[in-house]
């Protein structure tokens, strides 16, 4: 079953949909020249950077990451991105404590956390199929993308600390920023709601990758 499947959406949609957030990504790049805003620039040019993977791994590696699964990736990296320029002469930012939607924080955590489950399920169980070496029994996967998201959060959570105090020590702009040990705490929460989604519903979509990885971990090895 493809992503398409679930949301309704024809696949020619989806690939329109990720067309037009690509086109406003590079509108946000422009917005953080033009404000001067390091932040702004980089989180525009990363989540800009990101929409493109999902056609290089299909070229690149063979994965078939269809219209679905590309604007699933998409959709995080730009409301990621779309969070942190706001709406000009409106709204200054999405994250900040003056944001309008005080909840866009855990939304924006829960779909990109659900990436990151994503990308851990599909290589565990495509190692899981490859060899014999490894056996990860089905109970066990949903565990697994728990801790697997679980400890990618605190991770995330670390490298923005750390960004940001380097970024204060050297007065430069800040590029990923905390608002204390309450935002902390539930980011990891939605991080794990995410997780959640894709554990019970997500991983009948990811069908298709999961054997299109085996087959190229087989065929590295010369397994048959």
């Amino acid at each position: 079953m493809r992503v398409r499947d679930l949301l309704g959406v024809s696949a020619r949609r989806q690939r329109q949909a990720v067309r037009a957030m690509q086109a406003l990504l590079f509108m946000f790049i422009g917005i953080g020249l033009e404000r001067g805003s390091t932040g702004v620039v980089v989180n525009g040019l990363v989540a800009l950077g990101v929409t493109f993977l999902p056609a290089a791994l299909e070229r690149e590696y063979d994965l078939p990451m269809d219209a679905g699964l590309t604007l699933w990736i998409t959709t995080a990296v730009f409301l990621h991105a779309f969070g942190v320029v706001g709406v000009p002469g409106l709204v200054e930012s999405f994250y900040n404590e003056t944001s309008p939607i005080p909840f866009y924080d855990h939304v924006t955590h829960a779909l990109s956390s659900s990436v990151v489950a994503a990308v851990g399920y599909t290589v565990a169980r495509a190692v899981d199929e490859h060899t014999e070496a490894v056996y990860l029994p089905p109970r066990f996967m949903f565990v697994f993308i728990l801790v697997f998201v679980a400890a990618f959060g605190v991770f995330w959570e670390v490298i923005e600390f750390a960004i940001g105090q380097a970024a204060a020590t050297v007065g430069a702009g800040r590029v990923l920023t905390q608002y204390g040990l309450e935002d902390t705490i539930f980011d990891l929460i939605f991080d794990l709601v995410g997780a959640v989604i894709v554990a019970t519903w997500g991983t009948a979509h990811l069908t298709d990758v999961v054997g299109a990885l085996t087959e190229r971990l087989d065929g590295r090895s010369g397994t048959r």
